[in-house]
């Protein structure tokens, strides 16, 4: 029997974005993006549950010492992205739609890097208390 155990990390961050493809045209946009296609954008409160996932250390019985992840979250997360226009403030989001769906991507490829490799990661994101995704699935 695996003696995996799950930890959590949870944050919060508010941050404006458009959706919107420059490739498209205005009708287009407005069609598949609605109201989200606000040329002057418009806001979420996101909420951030990382998962960390792994056998304790059989010295300190952490998975991931959860101040260790906190630093790392606040670090590539929320310094990066809270209060921000994600189209605007940020280099990750330059080029990218800054869908729920990238945004979580985005978030995973930030942290994986500073996480051990032997621990699995992943990203859960809520735009709404109702819409949220997760990568990887």
């Amino acid at each position: 029997m695996s003696k995996k155990v799950a930890v959590y990390r949870k944050e919060h961050f508010n941050a404006a974005h458009r959706l919107y493809n420059p490739a498209w045209t205005d009708e287009k946009n407005d069609a598949v993006f609605g109201l989200c296609n606000n040329p002057h954008y418009h806001g979420h409160n996101y909420d951030l549950i990382v998962k960390v996932t792994g056998e304790t250390d059989p010295e300190t019985g952490y998975v991931i010492d959860l101040k260790i992840l906190s630093d790392i979250v606040k670090e590539e997360v929320m310094e990066r992205f809270d209060h921000k226009n994600l189209n605007l403030d940020t280099q990750e989001f330059k080029n990218l739609n800054p869908t729920a769906e990238n945004i979580a991507v985005v978030i995973y490829g930030l942290l994986r890097p500073r996480i051990d490799a032997k621990l699995d990661l992943q990203i859960r994101l809520y735009e709404t208390e109702r819409n949220f995704v997760e990568y990887p699935a």
